[in-house]
């Protein structure tokens, strides 16, 4: 049985699963059942699979092993990756969103008081289905939320290492 992969499954689902119930903690207004499929918020379960998995194998292998050192090397990688990257393509999705709207809003004023200055390329711009089209505004993760996912991960790998001993 491949302990430290059925681990890092058991991280992803659980990190997923919890984020309801903080969501609708932190702000009961804004808490939607959606945020268990997407990605982003608290805690990161890329976090939470990633050290998970490095503490399983920490704890069948040892800290020498090289499996460890893999692990690590693209755990931190992972971890930077959704702090970083994914987080500042989620913000700038958020400036897109914000003009794609003001753009929008300048379509339809046109198509309700067209003039002389009017472009009709504008006008034949499809706005019907553009709330379904957007992707997730949110991709990344704050410090914090990586931190919750790293320590949540460690937890779930030492309670399924108790339950399932190897």
């Amino acid at each position: 049985m491949n302990l430290p992969l059925i681990t890092a499954f058991i991280a992803i689902f659980f990190t997923q699963v919890i984020k309801y119930p903080i969501a609708y903690l932190t702000n009961r207004k804004k808490a939607k059942i959606s945020v268990i499929t997407s990605t982003g918020g608290m805690p990161s379960s890329h976090s939470a699979a990633v050290s998970s998995l490095i503490t399983a194998l920490t704890l069948e292998y040892g800290f020498s092993s090289p499996l460890v050192a893999i692990s690590t090397i693209f755990g931190v990688i992972i971890m930077f990756d959704s702090m970083g990257v994914r987080r500042q393509s989620g913000e700038q999705g958020i400036v897109l969103d914000i003009i794609a709207r003001h753009h929008i809003a300048e379509i339809d004023n046109i198509k309700h008081h067209p003039n002389e200055n009017s472009n009709p390329l504008i006008t034949k711009f499809d706005v019907k289905n553009y709330d379904r089209m957007i992707i997730n505004r949110y991709l990344g993760h704050k410090p914090s939320e990586v931190v919750v996912g790293v320590l949540t991960g460690m937890v779930v790998a030492m309670i399924v290492r108790m339950i399932i001993p190897t």
